[in-house]
């Protein structure tokens, strides 16, 4: 199994104020799939998200990627985890406003020991002719293509996807969604996103419904349709 996720049980506060985000998480992800963690805001969907992500660390149970458990790193060997396995998409873009789009993505290749081609990534996402710009100069769509190349010019095993399209209109979603499939396609990465809006889910191999830091749905996705084919 590519991602195992045990018991993960995580709290914020304590005495009156001690809140359960997440309740006993038990997820298994294999190689190569489109995993959606769909649910509302406040569901634990984020939490989990950012644990397996190592930014964050689970009261009780484990994650491991090809049996090696999180938990059991030391912090240089949690570093290489996230350098070697790990590309990370964000709502907000989380882009360097001084650097241009090309230095924006090669910041990701200076993680990695094995980068990708990064000329070649600008061009798969349309980017390249905008590659001199600053962020400022980009449309929303744009700027999440950015953020996207930045984290796949790792080559990464695992690309972690925090509500990619929570900022975009319609149109734009669809851009961003029909990208995410088609690295999944091209490079095999396995791919979790977050998100709120139900539809995405049609488009996963898994899909699993957080409520309440419990999972309530968790299954495999029969009649999946392509990313263009979504509509909400």
């Amino acid at each position: 199994m590519f991602l195992e996720i045990k018991n993960i049980r995580k709290h914020y506060g304590e005495g009156e104020s001690r809140v359960e985000v997440l309740k006993g998480i038990d997820i298994e992800i294999e190689k190569g799939e489109i995993c959606v963690l769909l649910g509302p805001s406040g569901s634990g969907k984020s939490t989990l998200l950012n644990i397996i992500g190592g930014i964050d660390y689970a009261d009780d149970g484990y994650i491991a990627i090809n049996g090696d458990k999180i938990e059991d790193m030391n912090e240089k060997q949690l570093t290489r985890y996230r350098r070697k396995h790990l590309g990370y998409v964000f709502q907000m873009y989380n882009l360097i406003p001084n650097l241009n789009i090309k230095e924006n993505v090669e910041t990701g290749a200076y993680l990695s020991d094995n980068p990708m081609n990064t000329d070649e990534i600008l061009k798969g996402l349309g980017l390249y002719e905008h590659r001199h710009k600053l962020p400022n100069q980009l449309s929303g769509g744009q700027q999440q293509r950015t953020s996207i190349g930045r984290a796949i010019i790792k080559n990464p095993d695992l690309l972690l996807c925090d509500e990619p399209t929570g900022a975009l209109d319609y149109n734009t979603s669809k851009e961003i969604l029909k990208l995410i499939e088609s690295i999944n396609q091209k490079y095999g990465n396995t791919i979790i996103i977050v998100t709120h809006n139900d539809a995405i889910k049609n488009m996963a191999d898994r899909v699993i419904t957080l409520r309440d830091g419990e999972i309530r749905k968790n299954y495999k996705n029969v009649n999946k349709i392509s990313a263009k084919e979504l509509e909400w």
